[in-house]
């Protein structure tokens, strides 16, 4: 029998085995057939301190050293540009204080990205502090720490069952049993599902899809250097990626756990938009899909033992944040499950603890 055995193999899932394998014998389940599968391989892949509520931005500015430094550093300098016009000035002054941007000229923000339609971008702001993360080298580094440890990472192993046992938990996959003392819910937008089957009352978690296009970059251009663009209300966004620009609605609309894909209307809308603030339009596309962002009701992670059943721990809702947080998000379960001081602040540990949803949770049995 192993000491954590952890269902799910994104950033969540593969971050928190990582921890967890310096206290006990971890086997991770992921049911695709390779790692980061669903919305960990959708990203849009940006660390920006300031982006979530106040749980996440102390997650966030937690994670940056490890981020920058951990396995030669996963980030690479990106920034970050909003423009507005008078239409949306409103939601252009709401969005300023709380992402710590400072304003500057319609000039500077066009010498960054110089298709911007300076007739209809009327104001703009920028904050420099904002970078890419190699995704792939974060999971592999992280994975490489479960195996390096005795791990191990059994991939197609889709979950069919759990039973909980006087000593753990036995779960049933498509490549057999497996057994563990503890057993660690990341599986994304699966998780109440995975609670419900291990008899654990689902919290009410909403996977949210989001939709991306690539698109050619505009004839004549080198994006390679351009920040990442939003407008003001984030109901757009664009970014360099790999000499193309990867433009999304930035919608969230609620789904059922699934393997998402791009609804075209909605696509279209989201480029109309990105075009009605640049010069240069949209001519080709060259890939799109969607990946789904899993909340809590409140909108932060959820990290931590189940008041229901210690034994049974939550590593759940990381959202649009799972990359940016990962790093503090892990040490913090790691130091919930081995009973030690977390080092960030009791608030912060209270605002992503499973007991906030309420310690009076009525042992769940029915079917996923």
């Amino acid at each position: 029998m192993r000491d954590f055995l952890i269902i799910g193999g994104g950033i969540a899932g593969v971050s928190a085995g990582a921890r967890l394998a310096h206290l006990g014998q971890v086997t991770l389940l992921e049911a695709e057939g390779a790692l980061a599968w669903h919305a960990s391989g959708r990203s849009a892949a940006l660390f920006e301190e300031t982006y979530g509520k106040p749980a996440v931005v102390a997650l966030n500015r937690a994670s940056k050293d490890y981020h920058m430094t951990a396995n030669g550093g996963v980030l690479g300098p990106r920034g970050l540009l909003m423009v507005g016009s008078t239409e949306r000035a409103e939601l252009f002054e709401r969005d300023l204080p709380g992402m710590e941007m400072e304003r500057i000229d319609t000039s500077e923000a066009h010498a960054l990205v110089p298709i911007l339609n300076l007739d209809v971008v009327d104001r703009a702001a920028f904050h420099p502090e904002a970078w890419d993360i190699d995704t792939d080298r974060l999971i592999q580094g992280f994975a490489r720490e479960i195996r390096d440890s005795g791990g191990e990472i059994v991939t197609g192993a889709r979950v069919t069952a759990i039973a909980r046992t006087a000593i753990g938990w036995e779960v049933e996959t498509s490549k057999g049993g497996y057994a563990a003392r503890v057993l660690v819910n990341a599986a994304g937008a699966w998780v109440d599902q995975v609670a419900a089957m291990a008899g654990i009352g689902p919290l009410g978690f909403t996977p949210l899809r989001r939709s991306m296009a690539r698109i050619a970059a505009p004839e004549g251009q080198d994006v390679a250097g351009w920040p990442m663009l939003f407008g003001a209300g984030e109901d757009w966004y664009a970014k360099p990626d790999a000499g193309a620009l990867i433009v999304s609605p930035a919608e969230e609309d609620p789904s059922e756990p699934l393997d998402a894909w791009a609804d075209d209307m909605v696509l279209a809308e989201g480029l109309a938009r990105y075009e009605a603030h640049v010069t240069a339009p949209v001519t080709r596309m060259l890939a799109n899909w969607a990946g789904l962002r899993t909340f809590a009701p409140d909108r932060q992670l959820v990290l931590g033992p189940s008041p229901q059943d210690p034994a049974f721990v939550w590593c759940a809702g990381q959202g649009g944040y799972g990359f940016q947080t990962a790093p503090a998000a892990s040490a913090l379960l790691a130091d919930l499950v081995a009973g030690r001081q977390p080092e960030l602040e009791p608030e912060v540990v209270a605002a992503l603890d499973p007991a906030r949803f309420g310690r009076n949770l009525s042992k769940f049995r029915g079917a996923p």
